[in-house]
């Protein structure tokens, strides 16, 4: 007999069968996957052709080969080329540069990366990219030179620095301490100079500072600030307390605050208080009075400050305190304001204007504005009793911002006044001097427009 005409046979069918598993496990199989190469190169256009270029390559199924090539409008040159036995599935590279190309001419250059993965995708031959980077060359450092600067800087005091920089790629401009500050410049009365206070912490026991310029090619110019440094010794208080003042005061704050919540050991309030409690009050100013403008300025006239009329000061800044309980020792803190009383709930006007940028209560500080004065220098009003200020608002000279009282922290009637140095406690004091002004902000800011009118 005949077969029918129409019925396919089984092998046909099975070749059928075979075929489309084959297909379809090609196409699933992560022997055969098609994905290309990830290449990435951290790098953000510039290239100082110093720094070698870092380089990964990722894939799944692993990377077979690579090649690095650089490529100029003279020349390509192969910088870097590997092959592996075992493909691995990431790979990282330092790409160093070739020595001739330093004293390469041209402005700009195109690093291309092919690479080929372990897939065997693509008749075998695995998945292939090619990422090209164009990169801006620069090779030279920023410009920095000195303008004018105070002659002296004493340890919790104040300084004044003006000096000029120069990069067509310039990035990141600051001034940097030994202790790790890094105060932040504006721009000043002409293009390409800048101007910076200055502040040694009492807590500190050295001072020395770097202007530090930064391009985008990861170009870095340094050049000292030329100061006298003066050290100056602080009172050391040693300060017993007494029952009466823990089951009072500490008593009365422990209620108040979070930390102290379920703590019913006075001396452990008062650790937790003058520690946790200071901590997070003084780094609330130290954010607040840390920003900067980065608007140009042509002046900084500031008038000597005094905002309390015929006060008495009944503590100094500086004064580094440390607690005791039948001879124990329990704490310490430092007191890094100027106390100042006269009559109670007494006006306080500031003898120079500015912006509120904080009208509130801050725990040991009580109710407290804090008014920036341009150039980051910015003066604090703790313990007040009334406020006649909002953040926000702006103040002219001898205005009426608050009166004194004993709100946070405080015994007694009388205002804690702070000055800030870009979120560094100074000593009021030298602000409060008109000869001290004169000699380190007035006439430092005159001589340096002199030589900027000359230059």
């Amino acid at each position: 007999m005949s077969r029918r005409r129409g019925k396919p046979s089984y092998g046909l069918w099975f070749l059928l069968v075979l075929i489309v598993g084959t297909v379809g496990y090609v196409y699933t199989s992560t022997m055969f996957e098609r994905d290309l190469p990830k290449v990435d190169m951290k790098n953000n256009g510039y290239w100082n052709l110093k720094k070698p270029l870092q380089i990964t390559i990722d894939d799944q199924s692993g990377i077979k080969s690579y090649k690095v090539i650089l490529k100029t409008t003279s020349e390509e040159k192969t910088l870097h080329v590997e092959q592996f036995l075992t493909p691995n599935k990431s790979i990282k590279i330092d790409v160093e540069p070739p020595r001739s190309a330093y004293s390469m001419k041209d402005k700009s250059l195109v690093i291309s990366i092919e690479a080929t993965d372990a897939s065997k995708w693509n008749l075998l031959n695995g998945n292939t990219t090619v990422v090209n980077y164009k990169l801006k060359i620069d090779k030279k450092r920023p410009q920095l030179s000195s303008v004018s600067n105070s002659y002296k800087i004493k340890k919790g005091g104040s300084a004044l620095v003006i000096f000029k920089a120069k990069d067509e790629n310039l990035k990141d401009l600051y001034i940097e301490t030994n202790f790790g500050k890094k105060f932040k410049v504006q721009p000043f009365y002409k293009e390409g100079y800048y101007i910076s206070l200055l502040a040694w912490p009492v807590t500190e026991s050295n001072f020395r500072a770097t202007i530090i310029a930064k391009d985008f090619a990861d170009n870095i110019s340094k050049t000292g600030v030329s100061l006298y440094i003066k050290d100056k010794k602080y009172r050391v208080s040693k300060i017993k307390l007494s029952d009466k003042f823990l089951n009072g005061k500490i008593a009365q704050l422990a209620e108040e605050f979070v930390e102290t919540q379920g703590v019913s050991d006075k001396i452990e309030q008062f650790k937790i208080i003058n520690e946790d409690v200071r901590a997070k009050n003084e780094n609330l100013i130290h954010d607040i009075t840390s920003k900067v403008s980065d608007e140009m300025i042509s002046d900084f006239k500031m008038n000597k400050m005094y905002p309390l009329k015929n006060a008495a000061i009944v503590a100094r800044f500086g004064d580094h305190r440390k607690y005791s309980y039948q001879g124990n020792h329990i704490s310490e803190s430092y007191h890094l304001g100027l106390d100042m009383a006269s009559n109670a709930m007494a006006k306080i006007k500031p003898q120079n204007g500015g912006d509120v940028v904080f009208a509130d209560y801050n725990g040991l500080y009580g109710n407290m504005p804090i008014i920036h004065h341009g150039l980051g220098l910015y003066t604090l009003y703790g313990h007040c009793s009334t406020l006649n200020v909002a953040t926000g608002d702006e103040v002219t000279t001898k205005a009426h911002i608050a009166n004194t009282g004993k709100s946070g922290y405080a015994m007694g009637d009388h205002l804690h006044f702070g000055v800030i140095v870009q979120g560094i406690e100074v000593r009021p004091a030298e602000w409060m001097d008109k000869e001290w002004m004169r000699l380190n902000i007035t006439n430092i800011i005159k001589d340096a427009k002199d030589i900027i009118d000359r230059g």
